[in-house]
């Protein structure tokens, strides 16, 4: 019997005792969804719009290259999503739908559906997400057991523009991805 198979089979023999997984406490806070959840996307170098402010926003920037896969935006796209991510290399807006959002620290779920290309929200120089106001959640248990109860394949949590504090220790917004996150609540 080689190494590799008297280990393996070391292993195999041990008996282990089955063991309940622990409860999970409510954590649920108090107060305003809404509010909260603002107050932690700013906290995360972020914004929530109105839908008003928004479109006064993007106007005045003045954009010329613009994807949009949100139905309630799509008259501001400029481009199609194109099939190769490296086209996105000068994207100046992406506007997409988050499926729901925490209030406890301002992530947003996408998933495949919501974003046309994986590469889109971190490609674009501006990221904004459509988010109905009706689909906040109170804590990330709460994001995580509503995960669960749906298949998808790819999905993540996005909670603000793009970050890292590694460089002598100052901070510094867009180094990895989109310079801002503007979240449109509706």
């Amino acid at each position: 019997m080689s190494s590799r198979e008297k280990i393996l089979s070391a292993i195999r023999s041990l008996t282990l005792e089955a063991k309940v997984l622990p409860e999970i406490p409510n954590f649920s806070n108090s107060g305003d969804l809404v509010e909260r959840f603002t107050q932690a996307i700013s906290g995360n170098k972020g914004e929530v719009l109105s839908k008003g402010e928004f479109e006064e926003w993007f106007s005045a920037a003045g954009f010329s290259k613009v994807i949009s896969l949100s139905a309630q935006f799509s008259e501001l796209a400029t481009l199609s999503l194109p099939e190769d991510p490296h086209a996105l290399k000068t994207l100046e807006v992406a506007i997409l739908e988050g499926q729901f959002g925490v209030a406890e620290n301002g992530a947003i779920w996408l998933e495949d559906t919501q974003l046309g290309l994986r590469a889109l929200p971190f490609a674009t120089e501006h990221l904004v997400i459509v988010l109905d106001r009706n689909l906040l959640e109170d804590t990330m248990h709460q994001g995580y057991e509503k995960i669960a109860a749906t298949h998808s394949g790819f999905g993540l949590f996005l909670a603000g523009p793009s970050k890292t504090a590694d460089i002598e220790q100052s901070l510094v917004i867009g180094a990895q991805g989109a310079k801002s996150l503007r979240v449109v609540l509706v």
